[in-house]
C-alpha cells in the first residue's frame, strides 16, 4: 500500500461531516489558498507552504463529486526549501481553510456554557509529482491565473502578460497532486438545539466578514436535513 494511503484522514466527528462530497470540492474552489505539508529529513523536519491550488481544468465536471483520483495543480518559488525537498511520488497533504467565526456563549440559553468556534475546512491527502518541463510549468501558471481571475478577479486578460510569465518561469516550481483521500469538517453548531442554531445563524448574518459565509453554510445545512 502507498504511504499516502496509510495515513489517517483528519478527525471529523460524525455530526460535522459534509452532507455530500460536492461540499468539499466547493470549499476548495472557494478557498484555493492551501497549506501544502510534506515531510523533510530528520534535520529539517516537516515543511509547510501556503500556495494557490486549483483542480486540473481538464477534468470532466462530474469528477467534482468524487475527489479520489482527482488531479490538483499548484506552484511555488523554486527557492523554497520545500520545493528542493520534493520527490516524485512523495506523499503530501493539502489543507484548505474555509469560512469560520467565534461563537459567544451569550448566544446560548442562560446556563453554564463554553465559547467555541464554528468553522469549515477540508484536507486532502495524496501523491505529489514535481513538474520539470518549462512548458508544463507555464501551463500550470496560466491555468491557475485563469481560474483565480474567473472566480475572484475583474476580467483581467492575461494575453499581454505571457511574456512576463516566461521571464519569471525559471523561479517557478509547479506540481501535480493526485488525491487519494479527502475529508472535511463543517462544524456549524450541530450539537445545539434548533433554536440555538437559528440564533447563532442570525447573529452571524448580521456580523460583517466571514461570519456571513458561515451563516450561509448553516442555512444550507438546515435545508439539507
Amino acid at each position: 500500500m502507498d504511504l499516502a494511503e496509510e495515513w489517517n484522514t483528519m478527525f471529523v466527528p460524525g455530526m460535522y461531516r459534509e452532507p455530500e462530497a460536492q461540499w468539499i470540492f466547493e470549499l476548495m474552489r472557494r478557498n484555493p489558498l492551501a497549506l501544502l505539508m510534506t515531510n523533510g529529513t530528520d534535520a529539517d523536519g516537516p515543511f509547510g507552504t501556503h500556495l494557490p491550488v486549483i483542480p486540473d481544468p481538464g477534468l470532466p465536471a462530474e469528477e467534482s463529486t468524487d475527489l479520489t483520483g482527482m488531479t490538483l495543480l499548484g506552484h511555488m518559488n523554486r527557492g523554497n526549501p520545500q520545493w528542493k525537498a520534493l520527490r516524485p511520488g512523495m506523499p503530501a497533504v493539502l489543507s484548505f481553510a474555509g469560512p469560520h467565526g467565534y461563537v459567544s456563549p451569550a448566544l446560548y440559553p442562560p446556563v453554564p456554557a463554553a465559547p467555541t468556534w464554528n468553522y469549515t475546512a477540508a484536507q486532502v491527502r495524496g501523491v505529489l509529482e514535481p513538474i520539470e518541463s518549462a512548458e508544463e510549468t507555464l501551463s500550470v501558471v496560466r491555468s491557475t491565473a485563469g481560474a483565480l481571475e474567473a472566480d475572484f478577479g475583474y476580467g483581467w486578460d492575461m494575453a499581454e502578460s505571457i511574456g512576463h510569465f516566461r521571464k519569471i518561469l525559471p523561479a517557478v516550481g509547479a506540481f501535480r497532486f493526485t488525491v487519494t483521500r479527502a475529508a472535511a469538517i463543517f462544524k456549524l453548531s450541530q450539537e445545539q438545539s434548533s433554536e440555538t442554531r437559528e440564533r447563532v445563524c442570525r447573529n452571524f448574518q448580521e456580523t460583517p466578514g466571514r461570519h456571513r459565509e458561515v451563516a450561509d453554510y448553516m442555512s444550507r445545512l438546515a435545508e439539507a436535513k
